[in-house]
């Protein structure tokens, strides 16, 4: 069972299939508010947060998919990946445009 599943709820979706992004590790925590993954490009970290599709179950006014800059507080064998503060590098309300953010990014 994936993490985000055990931490927010079987029924959670994500609206995309997490085996197509084999790159996404999944790093969700039921004290956050939505599930999240991070990545790695180059030397930079991000978080992937994936709300609620139903805008009325969010606690935020944020978009469904958002992607913030990160920092890695572990090591590269054992990251402790965090968003912080972090910039946010990508929003969006639908998969589409998270799945071509995500192919632009990693070719």
């Amino acid at each position: 069972m994936s993490l985000y599943k055990q931490e927010f709820s079987q029924d959670f979706e994500l609206g995309f299939d997490l085996n197509d992004h084999p790159y996404l590790i999944d790093k969700s925590w039921h004290n956050d508010l939505c599930p999240s993954f991070y990545f790695r490009v180059g030397e930079q970290f991000y978080v992937l947060w994936v709300d609620h599709t139903d805008v009325e179950q969010r606690e935020e006014n944020t978009p469904r998919y958002v992607i913030v800059e990160a920092i890695n507080e572990g090591s590269n064998e054992e990251p402790e990946v965090y968003a912080g503060e972090g910039k946010v590098a990508f929003e969006c309300e639908d998969y589409k445009s998270l799945h071509n953010f995500l192919q632009h990014t990693f070719g």
